[in-house]
Order: structure tokens, then sequence, then C-alpha cells
């Protein structure tokens, strides 16, 4: 296991549940680095093109890997994707799932502007629980934790036991 002075974090979850807003409020609450995946793969161009089907890129998970092993090697990092079956069980100390009620979720797609067809998949995806399940298959079962994201105060207070959980792992 790397020896890390502060823990990294996942946070995971179908498009829409609040992945990014949790992380930026996590890194601005601890001084952790937020890494969005998806921005870093525009940005850096890790990706294979576009899949035109469902207007995404098709990333390189290699590239992202590469990219991210000397950050992730450093500790004190939130990194913020909807998938996770790629990534190193190495990386992380503790793998957040953020589920919404899909009743909440599909307006929030739909304010982004997704297709129905974009909006009816990722609906899909959280009613058959697909990364809660990627997760499960992809790390030890004791450092997952599955968190409601429904409203403004979930999302805070999801921040506030993740800070908690990092207040703990820190004085282990």
């Amino acid at each position: 296991i790397m020896s890390r002075a502060r823990p990294n974090i996942l946070v995971t979850g179908t498009p829409g549940t609040g992945k990014t807003s949790t992380c930026e409020a996590l890194a601005s609450a601890t001084g952790f680095r937020h890494i969005d995946v998806g921005a870093l793969v525009k940005e850096k161009g890790l990706h294979e093109g576009k899949d035109a089907e469902f207007d995404a890129f098709i990333i390189d998970e290699d590239k992202v890997c590469d990219e991210l092993e000397p950050i992730m090697e450093e500790g004190g990092v939130v990194v913020d994707h909807h998938g996770c079956d790629f990534f190193p069980e190495r990386w992380f100390d503790l793998v957040v799932v953020l589920r919404t009620d899909n009743s909440i979720l599909y307006p929030r797609l739909e304010k982004r502007g997704y297709a129905v067809r974009k909006i009816q998949e990722n609906i899909d995806c959280e009613i058959m629980q697909v990364i809660l399940e990627e997760a499960h298959d992809s790390y030890s079962q004791h450092i997952i934790r599955e968190m409601q994201s429904n409203t403004v105060e979930d999302a805070e207070r999801n921040v506030e036991e993740i800070q908690t959980w990092i207040a703990q792992w820190s004085g282990r």
C-alpha cells in the first residue's frame, strides 16, 4: 500500500448525482486537490476521439492512469468521475458512490441539455445501480460508502461525513 500523509478519495456516481459540486466543496473545506477526470481528459487530450452516439469522449484509460499516477502518490486528492473500474485499487482509501432519486436526477440532466436518449441511459444506469456494482467489483468492500445526494442538505452532510472520515484516517 502507498504510504501517504493524506488519503485519496474517489467520488463516483451516475452523471447528475452531484460529484463535481461535492468534490469542489470537499476540496475547499480540506485543501485537497480536486481532479475532475472528464475535464482532465478534455484538457490533456487523453481520449481516442468522440463517441457520436452518446456525445462523450472515448477515454484512453491507460493515458489517464499515467497522467494521474504521480499526483495520486502524493495523497490528498479527491477524484471525480462517473466510472471507477479502471483506476488502480491502491490509489484510493475511500470510494464514495453518490446516489440520486430518478425524480430528481431526470430534471438535473434535462437542465444540462442532455438528449432524451442520454438521459434515459443515465436513469437506467442509476436504477440498475451500475456504478455501485462497479465500485463493489473494483474495490475492497470496507472502503466503499454509498451516500444519498438528492438535496443541498444531503450534499453538505456528505461533505461533513467525508471530513470526519478524513480526520479518523489521519489519526489512525
